[in-house]
């Protein structure tokens, strides 16, 4: 399991963690572990260019260490003041190894970017806020025309480290070097697609950071734990029956593609209610058409938002078991008060599948920042939120946010969204843990192996799902 910290909370581990070790410890430590990651991607030192991109706080000061290191291994190392105050310290260090320090307005500054193996962004650190300007900006676009690596320190100047928003010009880098723990601008977009590849070193911080992360990431190894299995005894309804009202005359494919995921999943049993099931069952003649005992309801795929959705949601929600809201569901949801009110008071799990156009309707704003968008809608509901994406976000009410490291833009396609809630719905019947982040793990997972770097129909997503889940049971009884 990854974690992410927001800013106060790094500050303040970072402030314990200082009054424990020597004065400088842990400037030290960050700029050896980005030296050492320099060193890596440079193959080695020796005859190399580097331009430090150095601004005025602590940030700064880790960029201006790392570049002694470098320097003490042979490279040449320019640093470009971009602040009117520098750390004296670490500038007195990279002096001391031979390197150089030129003003961000010369010709001098722009051409070490322009010649530069490897430019390193020490402009701004977790605590900055809004565009780069001026002289900044010139020299991170300079370095994105440029043919060296860009490496950016802690995270990517002109980053949100709290929610990935970028607000004007801003450093884009190959590999983020993220000290101590991952910030959540590093994992959601924007930031995350300027943040490139990001590792994480170790200075310690781990003994102070709080034990609860307010963002997760799930690994392999974390939903491969979370993931239903069928043991020796059981049967159908120990594997989850999935109750699903979904599809329409209109749209008929929108239920065949949710029941088509939750077979594949691995569901005990689906039933499929409402005007397509005779669609369904004619795709899948092993989903059952009657009404009976369910363990989650999914309720909306494909459905027009008219009086019937609106009845086929109420019904849901009065059933004592996870619901899962999509599409025509959450559009009947956005206009009715009552709903919102029934949902409010479930003791059960309630999950709402939004894009961001749906989203929007349903919280009166568009989802901007990403990440406290699903956080305020599942906050204010009290439902899980489960906010659809390149960079998919769950947030549990008064719990964490999770966001989905898997997945291709390949999905972005018509019927993937029917494949998910069908996934989830059926994850939900079987009582998996996370269900909703695991069921975007796999969801992402499972687009990746039926694309294989290509375009991919919604269909063969659903009936990649065994393979995805096999990847994660490999060597399991």
């Amino acid at each position: 399991m990854r974690r992410a910290y927001a800013v106060a909370q790094v500050r303040a581990a970072e402030a314990a963690l200082m009054a424990r070790v020597p004065q400088g410890a842990l400037m030290q430590r960050a700029a050896a572990g980005l030296a050492r990651v320099c060193l890596q991607l440079l193959e080695g030192g020796y005859g190399r260019e580097v331009a430090v991109l150095v601004g005025g706080g602590d940030n700064g000061g880790d960029a201006l260490f790392a570049g002694a290191r470098l320097a003490r291994r042979g490279a040449r190392v320019t640093a470009i003041q971009v602040s009117e105050r520098i750390h004296g310290e670490g500038l007195a260090a990279l002096r001391g190894a031979g390197g150089r320090l030129v003003p961000a307005d010369g010709a001098a500054a722009l051409s070490a970017v322009r010649r530069a193996d490897l430019v390193l962004d020490g402009i701004l650190g977790i605590g900055g806020r809004g565009a780069l300007t001026g002289a900044a900006a010139a020299l991170a676009d300079a370095a994105e025309a440029g043919g060296g690596i860009r490496v950016a320190a802690d995270l990517p100047s002109g980053v949100d480290a709290d929610t990935g928003v970028v607000a004007g010009a801003a450093f884009a880098a190959d590999v983020t070097v993220a000290f101590g723990c991952l910030k959540p601008g590093l994992l959601t977009r924007p930031g995350r697609d300027l943040a490139g590849v990001v590792e994480v070193i170790d200075i310690g911080l781990a003994a102070t950071l709080p034990a609860a992360a307010p963002v997760l990431v799930l690994d392999h190894a974390d939903a491969a734990l979370r993931l239903p299995r069928p043991g020796p005894g059981s049967d159908k309804y120990a594997r989850g029956v999935l109750g699903l009202v979904a599809g329409s005359q209109a749209y008929p494919g929108a239920g065949v593609l949710a029941a088509e995921a939750a077979v594949h999943a691995g569901a005990g049993m689906v039933r499929a209610l409402g005007s397509a099931a005779g669609a369904v069952v004619a795709a899948r003649p092993e989903v059952v058409p009657a009404e009976g005992r369910v363990q989650a309801w999914v309720v909306g795929p494909g459905m027009e938002p008219d009086a019937d959705t609106a009845t086929a949601v109420r019904w849901a929600l009065d059933d004592d078991v996870p619901v899962v809201l999509d599409a025509g569901a959450l559009s009947v949801l956005a206009a009715d008060e009552g709903l919102r009110a029934a949902i409010r008071q479930r003791a059960t799990t309630t999950v709402l599948t939004p894009h961001d156009g749906e989203y929007t309707r349903l919280a009166g704003i568009a989802p901007a920042e990403r990440l406290r968008a699903a956080r305020w809608l599942a906050d204010d509901l009290g439902a899980v939120v489960l906010l659809k994406g390149f960079a998919t976000i769950v947030a549990e009410p008064g719990g964490p946010s999770w966001v989905n490291p898997t997945g291709t833009s390949w999905l972005a396609t018509a019927g993937s969204g029917d494949v998910l809630s069908g996934l989830l719905g059926a994850l939900l019947a079987a009582g998996a843990p996370d269900a909703p982040a695991l069921a975007a793990y796999l969801h992402g997972l499972a687009g990746r192996l039926a694309a294989a770097g290509g375009p991919v129909p919604a269909l063969r997503i659903a009936r990649a799902l065994p393979a995805a889940v096999r990847s994660l049971t490999v060597g399991a009884a």
